[in-house]
Formats: C-alpha cells, structure tokens, sequence
C-alpha cells in the first residue's frame, strides 16, 4: 500500500484553509459563534457517517438540514459576517494606495489636538461622559451617515456643550475629521472580544470601532472622569491629565 500524495499545492491549501478557520475564529471570539460552528461540524461529521454506513433515511435528513444550511448561517451569523467583512475590507493599513485613492484623510499634524485635550480635562473633572473619535485614513461615512450632521469647527465650548448631560446630542459619539466635528450621537460598533467587566458601554464601543479601523478614539467616564484613549483595539485608560496631551499626540502620530 502506497501514500497518499501531498504536494505542495496540498501544502498551500491546507495553510490557506488554517488561515481562515484563524480569521474566523478571531472574528468571532467572545461570542456563541464557536459553539454553533462546532455544533455544525458535529452534523458534517454524523451525515458523513451515515452516507458511509448506507443509512437512507438519516443521510436524506442530514443531507436536506446542509443543503439550507447557507441560508441558516447568514441569518444566524448576521453580525459576527459583518463583522469579518468589516475586518477585511476596512483595515488598510496594508493598503496605503487604496486608503489615497478613496479616502479624503489629513496628515496627523493637520489636526490640532489643543481643543479636544481641553474639553477632555474640563469633562473629566465634571465626570462628563464623552466619546470622541478622531478620523484618519479610514472611511468612517458608514458611522457618520447613522449620527447627526454637524460640519463645525473643533472648539471646546461645542464639545462641551455636545457632551452636556441633559443635550440632546450627548449620547453616542463624536467623529472629527481635521479640524471639524462632522457628525454626533453617532453610533459605534461594540467589540465582541474579551473585556473587562468594568469596561461600559463607551469603552466597548471605542475598541469596536478601533477594531476595524485606524481611527483614534478618545473616551471619557461618566463614573469616574478617566480618560482613556483607545487605537487598534488597544485601549489606554486612566491617562493621567497632565500626560494627555502627549498620549493623543502619540496615537495620532504626531510625536513618536
């Protein structure tokens, strides 16, 4: 009895396949996803079994079970597909061409950071809450077309005002684009990994949002006045204020 051939191209196939199982994996941590797709795999595994044993009857059920299965899948994996599509089609860091042809950033030295740092320290110690994201090269239309347009200049009396508890804007987030508020009360992705349980629902909805983009989030707690300043899904929190400044000048990239 000879061996199974294995090429190289096997070699690649089984990589690729590796890869994406990873990627699905990554898109879904946190969730229940994993439970269903082992759930599926086990329904794979028995109508393949009974196909094997010449079982008719099983193997026609399983068999009309898989042959929906497509269809049940995008209905039940609606957002973690979202997801994994946002994951892929907006991260282009890789991309630098892609992000100059599509999309209208400014350079990280273009955004004058003195207002949002003074507006953060003055709702930190009033424990104003306050969710700010700052664009850079990724398009963030889909988040601003859900919040209310604004198209004003960056200055602290309007973010204080936006963020004023009892304003009808202050719930949701801000998107600043240069030196303008585009939108606010828009409507932030929540992340689905692993967080601590302290972390509310600004918290979440910044490294939601940093997770799929390049975008600079800054976040500040109602419950205790922290600021915190979230990028690439990496959040840092309990900045203290007079390192602010230099903490979201680092993120955006202008200091290194």
């Amino acid at each position: 009895m000879g061996f199974i051939p294995f090429t190289l191209i096997d070699f690649i196939d089984i990589f690729l396949v590796a890869l994406l199982i990873y990627g699905i994996y990554r898109a879904t941590r946190g969730t229940s996803a994993p439970y269903i797709f082992f759930g599926i795999i086990i329904i794979c595994i028995g109508w393949v079994t009974v196909r094997a044993l010449n079982m008719e009857l099983l193997s026609t059920i399983l068999g009309q079970v898989i042959s929906v299965g497509v269809i049940a899948l995008i209905i039940v994996f609606q957002p973690e597909i979202r997801r994994f599509l946002q994951l892929i089609g907006m991260r282009q860091k890789e991309f630098d061409f892609i992000s100059r042809m599509f999309s209208s950033a400014r350079r990280a030295e273009d955004i004058n950071t003195s207002p949002i740092v003074s507006a953060c320290l003055d709702m930190s110690e009033s424990r104003t809450g306050a969710l700010i994201v700052i664009k850079q090269k990724d398009d963030l239309q889909f988040i601003i077309e859900g919040g209310i347009s604004i198209e004003a200049k960056v200055s602290v009396s309007l973010l204080k005002n936006i963020f004023f508890k009892n304003a009808p804007l202050h719930d949701g987030a801000v998107v600043i684009d240069g030196d303008r508020i585009v939108a606010a009360k828009c409507i932030l992705p929540v992340t689905q990994s692993n967080v601590p349980k302290e972390y509310g629902t600004r918290h979440r909805s910044a490294i939601g949002l940093s997770e799929i983009t390049d975008s600079v989030v800054v976040v500040v707690s109602e419950e205790s006045g922290g600021i915190s300043v979230v990028k690439n899904g990496q959040i840092r929190n309990h900045i203290d204020p007079q390192k602010f400044a230099g903490v979201l000048k680092r993120a955006l990239g202008q200091q290194k």
